[in-house]
């Protein structure tokens, strides 16, 4: 595997969990911060358009996760995907946990 792939299955992890808090917010009702808010990543967006948000995150970490060539038979490709996760996670909670305090 090249490096690149290695690239490909961090971001893939990164992009698809960021799916979720949007996806479930959207579908919700509820208003919730995404870069096309103003200001970008601060205000707070209509529902409709973290959906959208969400659809956008998932094919980008759909296509990311096929060009990473993420399998079960490859442990490198795996623990560098749940890093994506984990990382992309970590930052946002300390972010949305910042934004509820403003």
């Amino acid at each position: 595997m090249n490096w690149y792939n290695y690239v490909a299955c961090f971001f893939a992890g990164a992009f698809l969990a960021n799916v979720v808090p949007h996806f479930f917010h959207g579908i919700s009702g509820d208003r919730f911060p995404t870069p096309f808010a103003h200001p970008p990543g601060r205000g707070l967006s209509s529902p409709t358009v973290n959906v959208v948000w969400a659809w956008i995150n998932l094919v980008v970490g759909y296509v990311l996760l096929r060009a990473g060539k993420v399998s079960t038979e490859n442990y490198a490709t795996l623990i560098v995907f749940l890093a994506g996760i984990v990382t992309i996670s970590t930052i946002l909670s300390f972010r949305f946990r910042q934004k509820m305090r403003e």
